[in-house]
């Protein structure tokens, strides 16, 4: 039975741009050191410290808003958005308000095979807070290491209509934003994160119901849970006739439940002004040339080409997953000199290849190397060796720089196609088996599996099961 409310969601995404220092001074963001060792005056917003722009900065943010089909604004402003909090060491944090770098946009989501368009509001470029720590012996404390990292937050429509639309459009962002590779995707490390907005009204009702802002959510699986949770939430005060209080809420997954951090401000509440210490930003006709010169392929475009030469559905989920997955699978045909079929690439390296691959953020490593992977299906595709020798031959390369023709050598791998000592070998096999060969004869073609089967048997896997089929045929009269 249908609920008698819709939901309604919009997402914030915040992602942080891969510079190896921050949007505003050159203190480093790596992650993961000891507390407070990368700051300055700058990110502390100590008295007479002035900002400056980071360029690459800039350059990432363009390249992610060309990428999510957004019209980029020529000219944009930075403001200060005034509010107190023990991680904001300004007491401002600079943001962007009434004129953002770009606008209007939209992002396809596809959820139970039915595609949809998610509306873009705006993407503008910030700095992130510092972070506060809680139960430090007993106390709370702040370490500003992330204060001024650059982020750019995408402000979707509200356009979102369930928990798993909403999943769905965040994992597309991540991705997207992952393959032009201007943000690492490490949910984990918080450097991927949203707040939903979440708010539900009568079916037919065109007025929007008092919005919810779950703040901070770092899964997939947790943004789906908490927007379900907050649903439920507010379904419960409607049908009491109470009433939903605009405010901003946290999600307690131990205990599946909201609650509630502060009552939500609107954006007067931040008295925005422009920052005077920063000029307007300024994107040239050759900035935009160059970062629209530098996009890779998408991760639709890759999966529409991998289709079209003929992969598999699933292994085409999976070499989307990460585009150090697709460069390896480009790398080896190229390493083959382009005479490999793609499909057989593709479904190697997700067979074979990935089951000893890691990523982390954009890196990705591998145990072996595109040429290896290249020459060694090469080998196959020309009849050296057979499928079943590829796969040995794999583990003998692993971790290795041996060339798999080497190897092959080395350990005597060849593929038997010698017809005379296989007739020899199928001579035997059809008079120990009188029985499989009358039904052979009989039209039970299934049984020409058991004497290739024992023919690679008999040959410790190095025959060539394509001689051996045509030499049974042969044999047999067939």
């Amino acid at each position: 039975m249908a609920s008698a409310y819709e939901t309604v969601i919009g997402l914030e995404i915040h992602a942080q741009l891969p510079t190896k220092s921050k949007l505003f001074c050159g203190c480093s963001t790596h992650f993961g050191q000891e507390s407070n060792t990368h700051i300055c005056p700058v990110c502390l917003g100590l008295p007479g410290a002035l900002p400056v722009l980071n360029a690459q900065a800039l350059r990432f943010a363009v390249r992610a808003a060309l990428a999510l089909g957004l019209e980029i604004n020529r000219k944009s402003i930075f403001d200060r958005k005034n509010y107190f909090y023990p991680d904001l060491p300004k007491g401002y944090q600079i943001s962007q308000m009434d004129l953002p770098y770009c606008e209007r946009g939209e992002v396809e989501i596809e959820v139970k095979g039915k595609k949809k368009k998610v509306g873009v509001t705006r993407i503008h470029m910030e700095e992130d807070a510092g972070k506060n720590v809680h139960g430090v012996g007993g106390d709370s404390a702040v370490d500003l290491n992330r204060a001024g990292t650059p982020l750019i937050e995408i402000v979707s429509e509200p356009d979102m209509r369930s928990s798993a639309e909403a999943a769905a459009y965040m994992r597309q962002v991540r991705d997207i934003l992952l393959f032009v590779g201007v943000n690492d995707g490490n949910l984990e490390e918080g450097s991927f994160r949203c707040d939903a907005n979440v708010s539900i009204r009568p079916r037919g009702q065109k007025e929007f119901g008092t919005r919810v802002e779950l703040k901070n959510i770092n899964s997939f699986r947790f943004v789906q849970k908490a927007i379900d949770v907050e649903v439920a939430r507010q379904k419960r005060l409607l049908d009491a006739a109470d009433t939903v209080r605009q405010e901003t809420r946290g999600y307690d997954s131990e205990n599946q439940r909201t609650y509630p951090l502060r009552s939500k401000e609107d954006a007067h509440d931040y008295r925005y002004f422009p920052d005077p210490d920063l000029p307007p930003v300024l994107i040239s006709d050759e900035m935009l040339r160059k970062e629209e010169e530098s996009l890779p392929e998408l991760p639709d475009q890759v999966a529409a080409r991998l289709a079209e030469g003929k992969v598999a559905a699933e292994a085409i989920s999976t070499l989307t997953q990460h585009p150090g997955y697709i460069r390896f699978v480009d790398a080896a045909v190229a390493a083959a000199g382009g005479e490999l079929p793609l499909k057989k690439v593709a479904n190697f390296v997700v067979t074979e290849v990935l089951r000893g691959a890691s990523t982390h953020g954009l890196g990705s490593t591998f145990t072996v190397s595109p040429p290896q992977v290249g020459e060694l299906l090469s080998l196959v595709e020309a009849g050296k060796i057979s499928g079943k020798q590829a796969k040995e031959v794999f583990a003998l390369l692993e971790n290795t720089e041996k060339m798999p023709a080497a190897v092959v050598a080395e350990k005597g791998l060849e593929v038997v196609s010698d017809t005379g000592e296989l007739e020899t070998i199928l001579q035997g096999l059809i008079e120990k088996n009188p029985s499989q060969v009358e039904g052979l004869k009989g039209g039970k073609t299934k049984l020409m599996g058991f004497f290739v089967g024992q023919a690679m048997k008999a040959t410790k896997g190095s025959a060539d099961p394509r001689v051996v089929t045509d030499l049974l045929k042969k044999l047999l009269e067939l």
